[in-house]
């Protein structure tokens, strides 16, 4: 089969602007909105700044910046965005004495950077992200609050720095509340003054895949039910042999005899991290990065440690709390501590490993796209950004082949070690 390399070439630097466009796109905006906002009347202290009348710089202007840029493009949001354009999604929300809460995100008027113009009831929407209002005394109802009345700040708190958010009404500088996170402080969440149930744009991401999975291992069954007899064809051909190799390479050689026990859980693992791997990669469509978010990660390792220990067998749990010929003050004051760490870091590391991996790779491709406005300062230095292009255009394509490569590398890995994890556990030892 011959390959046109001249085709190749078109295909891949088409790929990768669109690409660029979809994780950068509206950053260029940023110079516009603030030379808009400053013949208004805004102080431009050498940059391009929307200042409101509280004092609070908006989104708008300034310097580009990478890193913020990269954390806004991996964080889940209350709105899902294909190209230029985003569309509402269902807002939940629950306030403790209060009660539930239910509505569009529509309602926030948001504009392409996610930044809502409208309140309602309490609610504003601010890099996509929902916040509430804290000021008891602010109405509700929609609320006209401007294009530019929301900012972030960094400020100290118990020694950590955290990034809080503030809309100026009226000349009122009023704190906004992030939605509720278990993070347990470790990573500048908490309990806040609401919980969000909402149906977000990795929500939205999730149901896309179930639903395409299940129409192509539907098509799939119904191909092997039509052909019997006959060679696969089509995604059947493609599908087939990775089925088979989880079966032959992972399922077999770790849970034995008990094997077909258990495939349905493991290829079901398999296939929903790799089918919101590759669909993260798609350009346009969301730039959802599903398996990124640790609370989709913390999910499917308590799963397996679920499917771990509820099938733990009697020689799994003597090897914890009873480990043989092992004296007794070693064993309950070493060994089986450890041992009881260990039921819980396992599914731990699958979680951490799998999150750490495909956020790496998302920011990575952002940050590399982010060098040419870095380095052409937003537009103020032309030559420079076509320069850093021509790097940052190989840079990035090297990243999202080896993007591409993890998709699979970390779906493999995630089911792997759950499978070792169950064999282990279901596993009868010889007498010592």
């Amino acid at each position: 089969m011959r390959v046109n390399l001249t085709v190749v070439l078109r295909y891949t630097l088409i790929f990768f602007l669109t690409t660029a466009v979809s994780h950068i796109g509206a950053q260029d905006h940023h110079g516009d909105d603030a030379h808009a906002t400053s013949s208004h009347g805004a102080d431009n202290h050498g940059e391009e700044h929307a200042t409101n009348a509280c004092g609070g710089s908006s989104h708008h202007g300034g310097e580009f910046d990478a890193g913020a840029t990269a954390f806004h493009h991996i964080s889940d949001q209350n709105i899902y965005n294909i190209g230029w354009f985003h569309f509402p999604l269902p807002c939940i929300f629950y306030v403790p004495g209060e009660g539930l809460e239910m509505f569009s995100s529509g309602k926030f008027d948001a504009d392409a950077h996610g930044n809502g113009s409208k309140a309602y009831n309490r609610y504003v929407l601010f890099g996509g992200q929902a916040k509430r209002i804290t000021d008891p005394n602010f109405p509700k109802g929609l609320i006209g609050i401007g294009d530019d009345a929301l900012w972030e700040e960094s400020a100290t708190v118990d020694g950590k720095k955290v990034d809080k958010v503030y809309l100026c009404y009226e000349g009122n500088r009023i704190l906004c509340d992030p939605k509720s996170t278990l993070d347990f402080g470790l990573f500048g969440g908490g309990l806040t003054s609401f919980h969000d149930f909402s149906i977000t744009k990795n929500v939205v991401s999730m149901f896309l895949i179930v639903g395409l999975l299940s129409l192509m291992f539907i098509a799939i069954a119904k191909a092997y039910k039509n052909r019997q007899g006959m060679a696969p064809s089509g995604i059947q051909g493609f599908i087939e042999p990775i089925f088979e190799f989880i079966q032959e390479d992972v399922s077999k050689p770790f849970l034995g005899d008990s094997w077909e026990r258990f495939q349905p859980f493991l290829m079901s693992l398999f296939f929903f991290i790799l089918g919101l791997n590759l669909f993260g990669q798609i350009p346009f469509l969301g730039g959802s990065n599903v398996t990124g978010n640790l609370s989709v990660t913390l999910v499917l390792a308590v799963l397996a440690f679920i499917m771990t220990t509820i099938n733990g067998k009697k020689d799994y749990w003597g090897h914890v709390f009873n480990m043989p010929g092992v004296p007794w003050p070693i064993k309950y004051l070493v060994v089986t501590p450890v041992e009881i760490m260990g039921l819980f870091i396992k599914p731990l590391t699958l979680m951490l490993r799998l999150f750490g991996n495909m956020v790496a790779g998302h920011m990575v491709i952002v940050i590399f796209v982010g060098l040419i406005f870095i380095f052409g300062k937003n537009g103020a230095n032309p030559a420079a950004a076509w320069g850093t292009s021509i790097g940052s255009v190989f840079l990035t394509l090297f990243m999202m082949a080896i993007e591409l490569l993890v998709a699979f590398i970390q779906a493999f890995v995630f089911t792997i070690l759950t499978a070792s994890y169950i064999g282990a556990a279901i596993e009868v030892h010889d007498d010592h």
